[in-house]
């Protein structure tokens, strides 16, 4: 099977640009901006080049040019223009068009490129909230509209990983802990979503804790052993698709029975399937985060 999507329907150029099919259509008949291609069971598809073009035309667009007025710029002028006006305005959504494009292409030169270009200008910690997370949000979304393959998905998530680890190691070899409290980051079974848990293990060493990072897949029985290890603890887990909403009472309680057996010890969690419990009904001892920069907000606080 070929994993690599290079004909998008204009619903698929919707979801990846946010611009609706009908304005896409006007774009296309009035000003010439976009040419379909066909089938040979004449059915419109758009190539790569052309999805490129519509992130160009609406980033000039976003930035005060007219339609009327883009229209009239020679195709191959408009990739120079969008990157003139990136170098003196906002490059966030620059930035984020960009990886956009690096993953349908997977081209990771693009990917290094763009980011390095970031780094002249913000902290690690500023790319990863104000671009890698709406990044991988839009992706989730692109992902489950079948927009994407899922072979897009770990390409680009495989290369955000790696600058958090990267990042990581450079707090970790001058770390001095300031505190007698130890974090214990872990996902719970058949989780396998780790992005968000790596980075936060990037945030609990930048404030000076000392991190435990188990990773994907950790039965609540194995965290028992812990305790005999370490006092003052916080346990730290990322729920995306595990456990099932139907399990969750259940899973906070046997966590609360095995493991909150002494008040020293805590659990934070974060994860979109927190939205199905009622976080006043927590056991003790347990507390929910809606995002990660609230999480991180309670470290330096």
């Amino acid at each position: 099977m070929n994993n690599i999507k290079d004909k998008f329907s204009i619903k698929d150029l919707e979801n990846l640009t946010g611009i609706k099919a009908h304005t896409i259509r006007i774009w296309e008949k009035r000003y010439n901006l976009l040419e379909p291609k066909r089938t040979e069971t004449n059915i419109r598809y758009y190539d790569l080049a052309s999805f490129q073009k519509l992130l160009n035309v609406s980033y000039l667009n976003n930035n005060g040019y007219k339609i009327s007025k883009i229209a009239t710029i020679a195709s191959d002028k408009i990739p120079a223009l969008v990157k003139e006006i990136a170098a003196e305005s906002n490059t966030d959504n620059h930035a984020i068009n960009a990886f956009k494009l690096s993953m349908l292409n997977f081209d990771q030169s693009l990917f290094y490129k763009t980011y390095k270009s970031l780094l002249s200008e913000k902290t690690f910690e500023e790319i990863f909230y104000n671009i890698f997370i709406p990044l991988l949000t839009e992706i989730g979304l692109l992902w489950q509209t079948d927009t994407i393959t899922p072979a897009h998905e770990h390409f680009i998530s495989q290369l955000i990983r790696q600058k958090i680890l990267i990042n990581t190691e450079k707090l970790q070899e001058n770390q001095n802990y300031n505190s007698d409290k130890t974090f214990v980051l872990y996902l719970p079974d058949n989780e396998i979503h780790d992005i968000g848990l790596t980075y936060i293990n990037h945030e609990v060493i930048r404030h000076g804790y000392r991190s435990i990072y188990l990773g994907q897949s950790i039965p609540i029985e194995s965290l028992i052993d812990l305790k005999n290890y370490y006092n003052n603890i916080v346990f730290i887990s990322y729920f995306t698709i595990k456990p099932e909403k139907e399990n969750l009472s259940d899973y906070f309680q046997k966590f609360s029975d095995l493991i909150l057996t002494s008040p020293d010890t805590e659990f934070w969690v974060l994860g979109s399937m927190l939205s199905y419990i009622d976080k006043d009904k927590l056991p003790k001892q347990v507390k929910a985060f809606s995002s990660i920069k609230s999480f991180t907000n309670t470290l330096e606080n």
